[in-house]
């Protein structure tokens, strides 16, 4: 097997334009992640359609990604510090999910085609990953860093110029106030603002400030521009959004 290829899928291209994290094409207009919906539904649900090989493989976390040259599952199994790369060279024309289902299927078959032969499905694992290359790279390529991000809608944080990586436990009443206030003084009617603008600053200030009371917060793991694969859930996600971010 080759190396396995350490740049991601890039978000820009060479003309400027972003590209959807799920077929690598340029993204329509006011698109910041995807080109379609049905397009990330596609990949993902292809993704767990084949995640049995995973499974079978008893990895811990996986991750798959793509270049305009290839694509690449990086793969850690539990009881290992060693991350196992396949990878497979794009076919001009093709999806990244039709690349990732001809890479899946041929190591499918290669697992299958060892089980029939030792009758041993740990065997049959053990022979697949040894056909992996072995990058030297650290696990966390692969282990996921947890987001932690406020459970607020990401409009009330707009509208009073807040971003979530400063909503911590401690001063949030105070900062949302100040917040307040900074827009008050922009967007108050009496100063000349729009009414309407104004309304919606005070209806987010009222939000946040019955969240702060008892805040509450939801934690997501991933990485922005891989597709995640957990083996506690045999499942596969999407990448992360940003609050910022939306399709």
């Amino acid at each position: 097997m080759q190396n396995t290829a350490e740049k991601f899928i890039p978000a820009i291209n060479h003309k400027g334009g972003r590209l959807c994290l799920a077929c690598g094409q340029v993204l329509p207009p006011r698109h910041r992640r995807y080109c379609a919906m049905a397009c990330k539904q596609n990949l993902l649900a292809s993704l767990n359609r084949r995640a049995g090989l995973l499974k079978a493989l008893n990895i811990r976390y996986g991750t798959f990604y793509f270049t305009e040259f290839v694509v690449i599952m990086d793969l850690l199994p539990y009881s290992c510090e060693q991350i196992h790369s396949f990878l497979l060279p794009r076919r001009p024309g093709n999806k990244p999910v039709e690349d990732f289902c001809e890479l899946s299927n041929s190591l499918g078959t290669a697992w299958w085609n060892e089980k029939n032969r030792t009758k041993k499905r740990y065997l049959a694992s053990q022979f697949l990953l040894e056909q992996a290359s072995k990058p030297v790279a650290p696990v966390e390529r692969v282990i996921p860093s947890a987001l932690v991000v406020p459970a607020v809608k990401n409009s009330s944080l707009i509208r009073l110029d807040l971003k979530a990586a400063q909503m911590t436990p401690g001063r949030l009443e105070t900062l949302i106030k100040q917040a307040y206030r900074r827009q008050a003084k922009k967007h108050h009617p009496d100063i000349g603002g729009n009414t309407q603008t104004f309304l919606r600053i005070q209806d987010a200030y009222e939000k946040l400030l019955d969240w702060a009371r008892h805040p509450t917060f939801t934690h997501k793991r991933g990485f922005p521009d891989k597709w995640l694969y957990e083996g506690a859930y045999d499942r596969w996600v999407q990448p992360l959004m940003s609050r910022k971010t939306r399709d």
